[in-house]
């Protein structure tokens, strides 16, 4: 797959999260920083599963960040981030990440994501299994 080919094959993954009583502000909102922080956890548990898998041995760093704020999220129990892979490359995928509450989406959000090499620095290029693994998650980005 090219830098800039994307397919429709799957559709997103749905990852719930628990809110906790510290990722509400004083309007009863989840702060703003927090919604990044949940990003980040449902895109750990979704390419980091328990074992060994063989992928991003040395892990991963988000090299570009872009979060829209579509409506307040309100401190409840839980919420759904729905994650896609939008984009392959050669050194990096790009995931987006849709979070929702009450079946109503509030946070539209893409990462950029580079695997590291071994040295924990710099970047390297997706292994195969990394890419056929993305490959078969790879969904349309629909705005």
């Amino acid at each position: 797959m090219s830098e800039n080919h994307a397919a429709v094959t799957k559709a997103p993954i749905d990852i719930e999260l628990q809110l906790r009583w510290s990722d509400e502000d004083a309007l009863g909102h989840v702060n703003n920083a927090r919604i990044v922080t949940l990003m980040e956890e449902a895109r750990l548990r979704w390419t980091q599963p328990r074992g060994k898998a063989g992928r991003f041995p040395f892990g991963t760093v988000v090299a570009s960040l872009q979060l829209d704020y579509l409506r307040p999220l309100y401190y409840q129990p839980t919420m759904t981030i729905q994650l896609s892979v939008v984009r392959i490359g050669t050194k990096s995928f790009s995931l987006r990440h849709v979070g929702f509450q009450d079946g109503a989406p509030v946070f539209d959000g893409t990462t950029v994501m580079v695997p590291l090499a071994e040295d924990g620095l710099s970047s390297r290029p997706l292994s195969d299994l990394e890419r056929s693994w993305l490959e078969g998650a790879v969904a349309a980005a629909t705005t």
